[in-house]
């Protein structure tokens, strides 16, 4: 009586093992799990080419059923729009807010997914949505979001405005620091004595138009020139704010 007990026992034992093996031989194997990932922002002016990167890992390598949908939902709200689709080749948009301004970018066997933006303007500001799909692999987080914002270029500088700056503003400067530089080049000559009579600088006397230089002097230069003109004009106000008297101050003759 035992005995018989013990083989039913044995006989049950072996009747679950083997229903669990066959369970396991008809069950499908569990699904494993995708993971997507984009910036979670990009920045760009108006009028440049944006990288809308994405990437993927997968425990299954990519096959022909792999498949790749970016949608965008504009910064006003509303409802998402696919606007790519990627299944083998690339379905570029024919219509709408992208059309001709989208390049598929991406190498799936290396878990790429990214696509280029053409020429972005102030309307593409919104979020884009990467999503991927690799039976069996259709778990985990396989969307993700990278939110865009486009600004104004600022204004470059024309080649026009440099020139005005130049003209306007360092030329000038540069002649008048070549004038002072010439100032202090040329020596100031010693002041004529005070006791001497003044004479009008336009005042000429007869032959003196004619005469010749001191002999062993050249013709003076523009600066000497220049020079005694004015210490002679200094000359004639030091002796104007002195008193008249006989000895310092001689008549001109007209």
């Amino acid at each position: 009586m035992r005995a018989r007990a013990q083989d039913n026992m044995r006989v049950s034992v072996l009747d679950a093992v083997r229903f669990l093996l066959l369970l396991q031989a008809i069950a499908p194997p569990p699904a494993s799990c995708i993971t997507v990932t984009c910036p979670a922002e990009l920045h760009a002016s108006s009028g440049d080419d944006v990288l809308l990167s994405c990437s993927f890992t997968s425990i299954e390598r990519p096959t022909s059923r792999m498949m790749v949908d970016w949608s965008y939902r504009p910064q006003s709200g509303g409802a998402p729009q696919t606007f790519f689709h990627f299944s083998s080749q690339a379905f570029l948009p024919h219509e709408g807010q992208f059309w001709g301004r989208i390049r598929w970018r991406g190498v799936p066997a290396r878990g790429d997914a990214s696509i280029a933006l053409v020429n972005a303007t102030l309307k593409d500001n919104g979020t884009f949505t990467c999503s991927v799909r690799n039976p069996p692999d259709v778990h985990g987080s396989p969307t993700s979001q990278t939110v865009l914002t486009v600004t104004p270029r600022a204004p470059s500088i024309r080649f026009s405005d440099v020139a005005v700056l130049l003209a306007f503003v360092l030329l000038p400067s540069a002649a008048i620091t070549l004038f002072l530089i010439g100032r202090m080049l040329c020596p100031k000559k010693k002041k004529l004595s005070q006791s001497r009579a003044y004479r009008s600088p336009i005042e000429v006397t007869e032959g003196e138009e004619f005469d010749a230089p001191p002999p062993g002097k050249g013709r003076s230069t523009c600066c000497e020139l220049y020079l005694t003109d004015s210490e002679d004009d200094d000359d004639y106000y030091d002796l104007k704010q002195r008193p008249r008297g006989d000895e310092d101050y001689a008549e001109s003759r007209f």
